[in-house]
């Protein structure tokens, strides 16, 4: 079964600075219906406006996987990393006892467009941890690359939950395969163009929680992108 969170009914808000939209619950927006799936509790979608950011702030116990699709975005934390993260640099933050950081756009001219997915961990009180790798273009090109998963495996990153995470980017025409072992589900995010998923159509921005079959078909409808979250 294919349930599409249709991306105009996200909770919305431009503050100016910083026009966000939540797949699911988050601050200021609340809706019942959608307070995550399974273990997966966040994906916003940010454009943050040139010279603006997120000033430094805490977070605990949870996840956070940021990838960004057009732009670029500086970050610090409190463990001493800096860097920029561009397309196709994916970052991975375990917040665990305790972290604080900082995101901005690092250009004063351009905006920079990104996701930010927070994932529950297995459990409270792990380590802070920051991990960031480069994914490039011929590895999710026309296939679902693995970016992090629970045990590192293919070179994903590697955060404390068993779930997997997975990337591609579709060129017209092509069909990609995914099986979900017994009990799995799944959750996709579309974040460029338009795709089928078991038949059923989605366009940018779209999100679909799929339970209840073995198999996820993908087809695009010319290029696209997305996010393939396998969930417990």
């Amino acid at each position: 079964m294919v349930t599409v969170r249709p991306s105009g009914e996200r909770g919305h808000f431009n503050h100016g600075w910083l026009d966000t939209r939540h797949t699911f619950s988050f601050a200021d927006y609340h809706d019942p219906a959608h307070m995550g799936f399974g273990p997966l509790r966040v994906i916003n979608e940010d454009i943050i406006a040139p010279g603006a950011g997120f000033g430094t702030h805490p977070h605990h116990d949870m996840e956070i996987v940021t990838w960004v699709l057009e732009g670029e975005l500086a970050h610090r934390d409190s463990l001493g990393h800096g860097s920029i993260i561009r397309r196709g640099l994916l970052q991975r933050m375990s917040a665990g006892t305790g972290i604080e950081h900082s995101e901005a756009n690092a250009s004063d001219k351009l905006p920079v467009h990104l996701l930010q997915i927070w994932m529950r961990p297995d459990r409270p009180g792990h380590a802070p941890e920051y991990e960031q790798r480069h994914l490039p273009l011929p590895e999710r090109s026309n296939k679902l690359r693995l970016a992090v998963s629970g045990d590192g495996a293919d070179g994903s990153l590697r955060w404390h939950q068993d779930a997997r995470l997975w990337v591609a980017e579709m060129g017209p025409d092509v069909t990609l395969e995914h099986q979900l072992a017994p009990g799995r589900r799944a959750w996709i995010q579309v974040t460029g163009g338009r795709v089928a998923v078991n038949a059923v159509g989605l366009v940018a921005g779209d999100g679909a929680a799929i339970e209840d079959v073995t198999r996820i078909d993908l087809a695009a409808d010319g290029e696209c992108a997305l996010l393939l979250f396998d969930l417990p």
